[in-house]
Formats: C-alpha cells, structure tokens, sequence
C-alpha cells in the first residue's frame, strides 16, 4: 500500500515537473514572439514617420530640382514597391530601395546651393537622417530577437514544442550591401544657382 502511494506520488511529480519544463519552455518562446512582433512594430512606426516626410521632401525640392525628374521617379517607384510589399523580406527589400533613394536624392540636392539654404530642405534632412538612424537601431534589436526565436527553435528540447505548435522561423530584417555604404556628400562653396558639379 505504501509503496503504491509512493509511486503514485512520485509519478505524479514527474509528470507535473515535465508539464511544468514543457510550460516554460512555451512560454519562453511566445514570449520571443511577442518580442519580435513589438520590436517590428516599433520599427513600422518609424518608417511610417520617414513615409509621411517624404511627401514634405519632395514639396520642398520640386522647385529647387525641377530638371532632376529622375530622382523623383525613383523616390516615387521606392513608394510604390512599399505599397506592394507584404512579408519582412519584401518589406525589407522595398525599405533598402527607398534608402538607396533617398541617398541618391540628397547627393543630387547637394548640386542646389539654394536648395542646402533652405531651412525647411535642411530640417527634413535632419529628421528624415535622425529616423534612419532609429531605423538601423531598430533593426537591429528586430534581428537579435529573431535570430535567438530562430535559434531557439531549432535546439532540443525547445524544438520539440516548436515543432509541436508549428512555430516557424522569423525572417530576418536584412539591409543590402550598397545601403551599408554612406553616400558621398561633397558641400561645396561658389557653385551656380541650380547648376549641377561636374
């Protein structure tokens, strides 16, 4: 009779300890999940701000750039592969497109010394750089939280229960090659009004 108790008991604390490792181990990873969702959030909400200055952006420098129609058209094709873009990687894809925009748009503005004396031009620079900035340290933040999820997920025990819950891998935010390069900006004294570096 003891001995029956006593094996019930202990099963029973074997069972509630395995439960319990399972419990944590689940709850582990949706907390990760939960991070990561947070942490793209915080990343959507700046690129949402640096959408609604490009709008200003473009306002602003019509006037100074009308013969750069070029750079126009790429800013505006960036916007509208965003518009389009559904998972992390496209939407990651779309976001290198429109910083290689915006870095080719503020190297041309450099030609336009009236255009470098306007304040609205120059605030929006700062804000639309400031934001970028934010952007980068987001990412980052998005990235490490993904990749210790993924990590997790793919170790024993944790990979049991993600297997088990269908958990799958997050996507990295990746940002391309030629984005990682800052663009050249030469300030340049004495040139023509409008008139472009040669």
């Amino acid at each position: 009779m003891f001995a029956e108790i006593f094996w019930t008991v202990a099963i029973g604390f074997v069972i509630v300890g395995v439960v319990g490792y399972f419990l944590s181990i689940y709850n582990g990873l949706v907390a990760l999940k939960n991070n990561i969702a947070r942490s793209w959030a915080n990343i959507d909400v700046l690129l949402k701000q640096r959408h609604d200055e490009l709008p200003k952006l473009v306002k602003t420098c019509e006037g100074y750039m009308r013969h750069e129609r070029e750079v126009f058209d790429k800013l505006s094709e960036a916007r509208g592969a965003l518009a389009q873009a559904k998972t992390v990687a496209e939407r990651a894809g779309a976001e290198n497109q429109l910083s290689r925009a915006l870095g080719q748009f503020f190297a041309v503005a450099e030609n336009y010394p009236d255009l470098k004396a306007n304040q609205s031009f120059l605030q929006l620079q700062s804000r639309i750089t400031d934001i970028e900035n934010q952007i980068a340290d987001r990412r980052e933040f998005y990235n490490d939280t993904v990749t210790t999820f993924n990590t997790r997920i793919q170790q024993i025990p944790d990979s049991v229960v993600a297997d088990w819950l269908s958990f799958k891998p997050g996507q990295l935010f990746h940002v391309d090659e030629a984005d990682r390069k800052d663009v050249e900006i030469q300030f340049t004294q004495g040139q023509p009004a409008g008139g472009k570096v040669a």
